[in-house]
């Protein structure tokens, strides 16, 4: 009997996918929800799971062909593995006699083994600490007494293999020049061009093509504006230091900076409400509920999942949803709801070591944060030049409702909080 495989319902307005990669070939045998596709669509990937226990007899659409909701993709038979099993069965049956008459040889074959892998293991720390070490250590010390001081500097600093720089001096001594003639020696071609040539063409995936459908989409529709502040982190950090180690092993998860900015993001929205609308035609849609979707990158691009419902979860909830959602997307496990319905947006390039820049809207949302590094900076603090981790906040946003006041209002609200945030617990 045969199960056919098809393209699952992939999600609102989404009709076709792409397939991205057979996960299993034909012949192969299958286990009952065990992926066998790989599919990949305009905003998540997700694998196509084997109907019933079997062989994959068929396969209808290769790697890279677009398939609509409903298609057959292959096929599973479901009697043809039951046999193969009988089979398997009926040939393990006498192999297992045979094993037994040599139980005794084969343990004493693993055992000499054993202690063979024992000497050989015993032996190498012995090798290596009492004859090459030694060894490393007196050429280091001939090397170094041949060469000039200037010389030694330059290659202390700069860490050059002496080895390999040929010396022009007497006996082979390697001279100062010498070593400005390196400045002179042309780099070898890059690994990648040697690879692949001087140019590679590569189709952009579907996820590719949206993200920058998407982004030229809000350059192009919204009257995009960007603002900014410097944020003193070093309240947030001492308060995560205190408390990390109660606060894991209470909640099984470590305290980060994204519930702090959550948080304070969900204060400053609910006191400039235009941030938290779209635009529909010629109306403001006003969002009463806060739903912040937050940027993961990954391997196959950028997606933004949601945290819904943020403004009711506590700091433990918080971090909790972003570890789990975050791992879902590593994993390319995210769906469709996961993406929808987020009414403001968080991005974290600071992890990447971003100093500054200006994030663009993910449409139709009006308003994006930008966190970004923590650097120790000098600020002035009572009349005092202080060291202090500082970092700085961008905010994008749609111009076409949100007016500059209530923007640079915002970013500062979000500012005041993060510098005291014992507000957030007792939301003040």
């Amino acid at each position: 009997m045969s199960e056919k495989i098809l393209v699952p319902v992939l999600g609102e307005s989404i009709t076709e996918a792409t397939i991205s990669k057979w996960l299993k070939n034909e012949g192969d045998s299958v286990e009952a929800d065990e992926p066998l596709v790989e599919l990949e669509t305009d905003k998540v990937n997700l694998e196509v799971p084997s109907p019933v226990s079997g062989v994959l007899t068929k396969i209808n659409s290769k790697n890279g062909s677009v398939v609509e909701v409903g298609a057959d993709l292959g096929s599973v038979s479901e009697s043809e593995n039951k046999s193969k099993e009988n089979q398997e069965i009926k040939k393990i049956q006498p192999t297992v006699k045979v094993d037994k008459d040599n139980l005794i040889d084969e343990d004493d074959k693993n055992e000499e083994m054993e202690v063979f892998q024992e000497n050989v293991e015993e032996e190498k720390p012995l090798v290596l600490t009492k004859e090459l070490e030694p060894l490393k250590v007196e050429v280091e010390t001939k090397i170094d007494e041949t060469l000039s001081p200037a010389v030694r500097k330059i290659v202390t600093e700069n860490k050059i293999d002496i080895s390999s720089v040929k010396g022009s001096g007497k006996d082979g001594r390697v001279l100062k020049g010498d070593l400005i003639n390196l400045m002179g020696v042309n780099p070898p071609p890059s690994e990648r061009k040697i690879k692949y040539g001087q140019e590679e063409r590569i189709k952009m995936t579907r996820l590719r093509q949206t993200i920058a459908k998407r982004l030229k989409q809000a350059q192009d529709n919204a009257a995009l504006l960007t603002t900014f502040n410097e944020v003193d982190m070093s309240n947030v950090m001492a308060m995560r230091k205190e408390n990390q180690d109660d606060f894991q092993n209470r909640y099984g998860v470590k305290l980060g900076f994204m519930s702090f900015f959550v948080k304070a993001s969900i204060v400053a929205l609910k006191n400039f409400p235009a941030i938290n609308a779209e635009i529909e035609g010629d109306t403001i849609v006003y969002k009463n509920y806060y739903n912040i979707s937050f940027a993961v990158g990954t391997e196959k691009g950028l997606v933004v999942p949601v945290l819904k419902n943020a403004d009711e979860l506590s700091f433990a909830d918080i971090e909790k949803n972003i570890k789990d959602i975050s791992e879902k997307a590593k994993n390319g496990k995210l769906t469709i709801e996961d993406l929808q319905g987020g009414t403001f947006t968080i991005s974290n390039g600071g992890v990447y070591g971003s100093m500054l820049s200006t994030p663009i809207l993910n449409l139709p949302q009006s308003g994006v944060l930008g966190m970004h590094n923590i650097v120790d900076r000098p600020i002035v603090v009572d009349g005092e030049i202080k060291i202090r981790p500082i970092m700085y906040l961008a905010l994008s946003y749609d111009h076409r409702i949100v007016d500059g006041k209530e923007s640079v209002s915002f970013l500062k609200m979000i500012k005041e909080n993060l510098e005291e945030p014992r507000r957030l617990f007792l939301d003040i």
